[in-house]
């Protein structure tokens, strides 16, 4: 079974749901590596999934994943995150 991200233990996040949770770190992380051409479309799928099964963030949940996220970042996910947020579009 995979390790739990260390950012999913920060109290930030500790009243989130779980599956919430998995499914933004599968958004931000799983399209690293990916050219923007491909970025999109995975995006579009994972976008497709949270409407499909129900999954939605209040503002604030967001705010406070991000920031966890942040928190337990290497400097290359950071710029990876910033690249994310400037094209998502605003909550």
């Amino acid at each position: 079974m995979e390790k739990k991200p260390e950012w999913m233990n920060d109290s930030l996040v500790k009243n989130i749901d779980e599956k919430k949770l998995h499914f933004l770190s599968d958004l931000v992380f799983g399209s690293k590596g990916k050219s923007q051409k491909e970025a999109m479309p995975y995006m579009m799928t994972k976008m497709r999934q949270a409407k499909e099964e129900n999954i939605s963030f209040s503002s604030s949940e967001i705010t406070n994943v991000i920031t966890a996220i942040k928190n337990h970042s290497t400097p290359e996910e950071l710029s990876q995150i910033d690249k994310i947020m400037k094209k998502a579009p605003p909550i």
